[in-house]
């Protein structure tokens, strides 16, 4: 084990919303338990997600090369690298800096065992507790606390918050296989008591217009919102639906009560939403189990390898209408 110190520690993630948000107990727990000042590296498009992290000391971006701030990271004279993301470009990172870099167990081979033929059966831990691991050698543990998104203080309001039974609805994902149909959303929809806030980016934006003509008492926010707006809008929901996405790891952050819809993903991956130790609400996953070619990718696709897309085209949209009215009552 390495002693604790003062100096600087450089964490680095390049990507995406939901994995950024879940290396947030990393970073919390060493600027809590440590004597380091806390940087953090990531895409320019995410920079955002740490600019308001007060466990965060200093952001440094990059738009496509870390050759546009290699020169001052060499200037920090870090003490340690964590790497989260454990690609190319941060063993790159740790060559041009010569530096060795604390990181984890990405689990491939087992995810490899999943998603092939073998179809084999295993239970990863979750990903909060192997991006941890990083980070034991420095004598720094987690301390159950959950996820962290923080909200810019002087965020305007997006709406009037409208009490017990507000539904967000992120329709979005990077994958089709990771989607539910149009069709499918819509059948939910019109099932759901209250007003429903779709959640999603500007290429869920024909899908969300879809939606709003077919079912009524439906408000489409795609593409109009902020990451923060739409993090506001979370807060202030009751509940919120949806896939295995980024919105789900920042509403587990808000601690609320989801309901997960998976596809070609699968909890057991280690990605499902993760709650503080003493604040767990009461949350659903919807997934069609038992299917022989489910998980097919640890990722996704942007259609089903088999053409059929039964991980999403057979989901039951009365049981989720159901589970709603549930976390509702």
């Amino acid at each position: 084990m390495i002693a604790r110190k003062d100096g600087k520690v450089l964490v680095v993630r390049f990507s995406s919303i939901g994995d950024i948000v879940l290396c947030s107990p990393v970073i919390r727990c060493l600027k809590r338990q440590s004597g380091f000042e806390v940087h953090f590296l990531t895409k320019q498009v995410y920079a955002d997600l740490l600019q308001h992290n007060p466990y965060v000391d200093k952001v440094y971006s990059i738009r496509a090369s870390i050759t546009e701030v290699i020169d001052d990271l060499k200037l920090e004279g870090y003490a340690h690298i964590i790497d989260l993301h454990k690609n190319l470009r941060s063993a790159e990172l740790q060559w041009r800096l010569r530096m060795k870099a604390f990181t984890f167990d990405k689990k491939n081979i087992e995810k490899w065992k999943m998603t092939s033929f073998l179809k084999a059966k295993v239970n990863l831990d979750h990903i909060v507790l192997r991006y941890m691991q990083a980070v034991e050698p420095l004598k720094v543990g987690y301390d159950g606390q959950g996820l962290d998104y923080f909200i810019p203080r002087n965020l305007e309001p997006v709406i009037p918050v409208s009490g017990d039974h507000m539904i967000c609805f992120a329709i979005g994902g990077a994958h089709v296989t990771k989607r539910l149909p149009t069709s499918k959303i819509i059948e939910i929809c019109k099932g759901l008591k209250g007003t429903v806030y779709l959640l999603g980016g500007k290429e869920d934006k024909n899908a969300a217009e879809a939606i709003t003509r077919a079912a009524d008492d439906v408000v489409d926010f795609c593409g109009k919102l902020t990451l923060a707006q739409s993090a506001w809008m979370i807060k202030n929901a009751a509940l919120v639906l949806t896939h295995d996405t980024g919105m789900m790891h920042v509403a587990a952050a808000m601690q609320k009560p989801i309901i997960s819809i998976w596809g070609n993903t699968v909890p057991e991956f280690g990605m499902n939403p993760f709650y503080a130790n003493d604040n767990k609400p009461l949350s659903y996953r919807a997934e069609v189990k038992n299917l022989s070619c489910r998980p097919c990718s640890k990722i996704g696709y942007d259609r089903c390898p088999k053409g059929h897309f039964k991980c999403m085209e057979w989901q039951d949209a009365a049981q989720i209408i159901s589970m709603v009215d549930k976390l509702l009552s």
